[in-house]
């Protein structure tokens, strides 16, 4: 599901960056839904200031269990995020869209108990925005913490994916040219300006 609104001169671009929320945007937090819990992990606005430049559309995919459950409502949900949007503008970085996941399937409420093609580790967030905006996943570029976000980044075949791990090493990908292992925001933003950038020029 989608809470912005889509950003018409944006739609002219072939490639995203797919950037997961909790964990990548801000500090990983049980179920974030407050502003006042919601830290901004560094880096976040260096690097997608340099994946706009490069000519990327930006787009968060991500899961919002916490609806579900019951622990906060939509309504909190798009507050956050209207908030978040804000924070990225008054630097001068456009999120081109949101889509979120409210569903679960074992631990949801009413209607939010079932499941969804779009929860990941299923692609459907993914595939939606490449309909929506036109996208050629094969030169998009994930970013992601968990499993499920590389496995749906996988599904959706997207062309670079980015597992950012502070413990982590390049040899967890077990050699996979698709799938890098970074530390932290700050290395993903030198491989997308020397990595990225220089197999595409």
């Amino acid at each position: 599901m989608a809470v912005s609104t889509p950003i018409d001169q944006d739609r002219v671009l072939r490639k995203a960056l797919f950037l997961d929320r909790d964990g990548v945007i801000n500090i990983e937090k049980n179920y974030v839904w407050r502003v006042e819990d919601f830290e901004f992990l560094p880096g976040i606005f260096e690097l997608c200031a340099l994946a706009r430049e490069l000519g990327f559309l930006l787009i968060v995919i991500t899961n919002q269990a916490g609806i579900a459950r019951g622990y906060y409502t939509e309504a909190d949900f798009q507050r956050l995020n209207e908030w978040m949007l804000g924070e990225f503008r008054v630097r001068g970085i456009e999120i081109g869209y949101v889509y979120h996941c409210p569903y679960h399937p074992t631990a949801g409420i009413g209607e939010y108990r079932r499941e969804s093609f779009d929860r990941k580790p299923n692609p459907g967030m993914i595939l939606k925005a490449r309909r929506d905006f036109g996208l050629d996943l094969s030169r998009s570029v994930l970013v992601g913490d968990k499993d499920s976000d590389i496995e749906a980044g996988r599904a959706a075949a997207v062309g670079y994916i980015i597992r950012l791990d502070p413990c982590g090493t390049r040899a967890d990908t077990g050699g996979d040219p698709v799938h890098t292992v970074l530390p932290d925001l700050v290395e993903v933003r030198h491989w997308l300006q020397d990595g990225y950038a220089g197999h595409h020029s």
